[in-house]
């Protein structure tokens, strides 16, 4: 699993902001400036959509104020699926959402988890993470259901923390 110190993996992937979707890599997304990474299962799936995101759109202020660039949430959906999400969510004034439909940054970073008994397949665990200009500075994975190690309250406390 991707780890502090570790620089992010450049590989191809679709990033949907408020101008529209672009064809770009993870390197190029995640390379400039002090970044927040969240990962998720799935859009619109129901602690995805309920708890995580919204966490992360009530803090962009507070998260912006400690120091953070810009906000991305990674998931292993199809730029279309993520692109309605974004928009019903309202997030993408805030948001950035990175598009990794084939799990292959999930895959590198070692953040790919097999949710094939739930008719899912392979998608992103439950993580976050704070990027500086491309390099990672610290990595918070949940290990139980839910939203806790993962969710802006916590990244908030690590930023002021630090």
């Amino acid at each position: 699993m991707i780890e502090r110190g570790i620089p992010i993996p450049s590989v191809g992937i679709k990033l949907v902001t408020a101008s529209g979707v672009e064809d770009t890599t993870s390197r190029a997304a995640l390379g400039q400036g002090k970044i927040v990474l969240f990962s998720v299962p799935g859009a619109f799936t129901p602690t995805c959509h309920v708890n995580h995101l919204p966490g992360f759109v009530a803090n962009a202020a507070k998260l912006r104020a400690a120091g953070i660039d810009r906000i991305v949430c990674a998931a292993v959906n199809d730029h279309h699926v993520m692109k309605a999400w974004a928009e019903s969510s309202g997030a993408l004034a805030d948001i950035a959402f990175l598009v990794d439909g084939n799990g292959d940054l999930a895959r590198e970073m070692g953040l790919d988890r097999d949710f094939s008994g739930a008719g899912m397949g392979t998608r992103y665990a439950r993580a976050a993470m704070i990027i500086n200009n491309g390099t990672v500075e610290a990595v918070f994975v949940e290990d139980a259901p839910g939203v806790n190690a993962s969710g802006a309250p916590s990244i908030l406390m690590a930023l002021e923390a630090a």
